[in-house]
């Protein structure tokens, strides 16, 4: 059934998903990726669709930035809508100096100052969320196979994104690869209800060191690769 975040009727979504924090990236996934997609749902200009790869179902949808926005998310598809695969996929900056622009970061675990898990868990305890092993060793297999330049780690799921407070090099002196905004709480509530969760991110812009942006060419044809590989890899049979 409809919620007040989503349109979607039963059945409309697929048990494979895609979210990508920006909406238009969940449009242009759909558009270019999916075969005889539609649109289920536009609420609050949150899009998703959904459609086949290589004759699978697979939905997309939109996130929003931050923890809390894709919690929502997330929360209502895998417990409303009964989704049992879900992949972030979206951009990151990285940390590690041998990570370089369009480099594809896959976040093995998760780093946070959100206080989300110790919402949950109380001050005692520090739970780590963490990927689906099968997703990401299927993800890192087929890199691997593609020669995409991957890195496999610890990725900090940043609560803010103006922050002076927070110690990137310390971070970075602890193997932190990158930072993003989300995956935190999507590993954490696919813990809590017993799914698969998995980020791929492209890295778009290096805060630790200064190395020369990438074209919007070489931007889109590096995403294209993260899209493929997420594609492949959320379709691909335990």
């Amino acid at each position: 059934m409809p919620t007040p975040h989503n349109s979607a009727q039963p059945g409309d979504i697929a048990e494979r998903i895609l979210l990508p924090g920006d909406p238009l990236r969940a449009k242009y996934i759909a558009e270019n990726f999916l075969e005889d997609s539609r649109e289920y749902t536009r609420v609050r200009n949150v899009l998703g669709y959904t459609g086949k790869y290589k004759g699978v179902p697979v939905s997309v949808q939109g996130t929003g930035m931050g923890m809390p926005s894709i919690a929502i998310y997330a929360h209502e598809l895998i417990h409303v809508y009964g989704v049992k695969k879900l992949l972030r996929v979206g951009s990151c900056g990285a940390l590690a100096k041998d990570i370089h622009i369009r480099d594809i970061v896959i976040a093995q675990g998760t780093t946070t100052d959100s206080s989300m898990p110790r919402n949950i868990f109380g001050a005692s305890v520090n739970f780590a969320p963490l990927a689906d092993f099968s997703l990401l060793e299927r993800a890192v297999s087929r890199a691997r196979e593609k020669e995409l330049p991957v890195r496999v780690g610890n990725v900090l799921s940043q609560d803010r994104f103006y922050d002076d407070e927070i110690d990137f090099q310390k971070l970075l002196s602890y193997g932190v690869l990158a930072a993003e905004m989300e995956t935190a709480a999507l590993y954490l509530l696919a813990a809590k209800f017993g799914v698969q969760a998995l980020g791929i991110f492209t890295v778009s812009d290096h805060i630790t060191c200064k190395e020369k942006p990438s074209t919007p060419e070489e931007r889109e044809t590096s995403f294209n690769d993260m899209i493929t590989l997420s594609l492949e890899t959320i379709i691909a049979e335990e």
